[in-house]
């Protein structure tokens, strides 16, 4: 983290300097920017300090407060300590919070393309993700469904692909996921009703209870580094794999654009160099610490670890297509992300297929 960060201040020091070859024409002008400061919050849609999720917003506001020197602070709230988890869109959009940090699924009340842009059920993994964001249209496309709402979003880190789900009974086939309560967002659950089951969208602080009181029969959360810190495996038997339905979660960052355009250029710089940071940060994370914690979950807890039947997952990837294509024929802009999206995934699948998925299979 420390290195991160230095890495980071050096970055930003570059960025102050060249951009006060273009706006800071005078030492007046130099000292009045140098001394403005700004007071920031940002609210989130996980519990204050949670691993992984809860963390990565906290690390960004330190980045940023270092990068700059003091000059913008961020205040960090947990969820429900200023909006409750499932109203960040609305408050950093309203501008009750300069800033949110959430997943992008939870808003597709306000846009079904939002959906988009945490993850596609059989869509792009994590790295494949960024490409799409950082050079295939991606992030354009996102701040173009964003800009009725006032918001600009960043990408935010990113879970990789995801555990399949805690049940509280086998699933053997298809039938097995008939009238099933599970908590499940955005276009996996839209996939679950449609075999049969019934999504439910809670924020994560109350799908342990929920589990408990079986006011639920199964959940997804993330994996087993935040299953884990959840306690998931003490009121569910049997742990799925694979996520069939978030194969490259993407958080977010969305940011008031009003405020956003009130920084310097050079604040506004270090906010987007720290999502980059935290993106990226993320992820790593999540690779060292899912395996850890799967390890926990099977030899000191007697979680049972299994697959999805081939069938099951047969079937779950037909609905998913069928499920995405009405989605985008919906209205325009999900046609048109999806679109971007769909040419995106194909080339990027037949890439895959002679290189990361073909070294792979050879390792094992």
């Amino acid at each position: 983290m420390k290195r991160l960060t230095r890495w980071l201040v050096a970055a930003s020091a570059v960025l102050m300097l060249a951009g006060c070859q273009n706006d800071c024409d005078t030492p007046q002008a130099t000292a009045a920017a140098e001394a403005q400061t700004f007071k920031w919050k940002l609210v989130t849609s996980w519990p204050k300090n949670f691993p992984g999720l809860g963390t990565a917003p906290e690390r960004f506001a330190t980045m940023v407060e270092e990068m700059s020197g003091g000059r913008l602070m961020i205040k960090v709230y947990g969820a429900g300590e200023l909006v409750p988890a499932l109203q960040v869109f609305d408050a950093v959009s309203q501008g009750t919070a300069e800033m949110g940090h959430s997943g992008a699924y939870y808003w597709k009340g306000k846009s079904p393309a939002a959906q988009f842009f945490t993850s596609v059920p059989f869509g792009l993994t994590a790295q494949e993700m960024n490409g799409w964001m950082e050079y295939g249209g991606g992030q354009q496309l996102w701040e173009e469904v964003y800009a009725p709402f006032n918001l600009l979003p960043l990408p935010g880190g990113n879970t990789g692909v995801q555990m399949g789900g805690w049940f509280n009974k086998e699933i053997n086939s298809v039938d097995d996921l008939k009238g099933l309560k599970m908590r499940i967002p955005g276009l996996g659950g839209e996939v679950l009703a449609r075999a049969g089951g019934t999504p439910v969208t809670l924020p994560g602080g109350e799908i342990f209870t929920s589990l408990q009181t079986g006011a639920i029969d199964a959940t997804e959360w993330v994996g087993p580094y935040n299953d884990l810190a959840f306690g998931l495996y003490k009121v569910a038997k049997h742990y799925y794999y694979p996520g069939w339905h978030e194969p490259g979660s993407m958080m977010e960052f969305i940011i008031n654009k009003s405020a956003f355009d009130k920084l310097p250029s050079d604040l506004q710089a270090i906010v987007k160099i720290a999502t980059k940071a935290i993106n990226e940060d993320m992820l790593s994370e999540f690779t060292m610490r899912n395996q850890a914690a799967l390890v926990e979950l099977k030899e000191k807890h007697g979680v049972d670890v299994r697959p999805f039947p081939a069938d099951v997952l047969k079937k779950l990837q037909a609905l998913s297509d069928e499920v995405v294509a009405e989605v985008a024929a919906g209205d325009a802009m999900s046609a048109k992300v999806y679109e971007s999206f769909r040419t995106f995934r194909d080339k990027v699948k037949a890439y895959h297929a002679v290189s990361e998925q073909a070294y792979i299979n050879a390792r094992d």
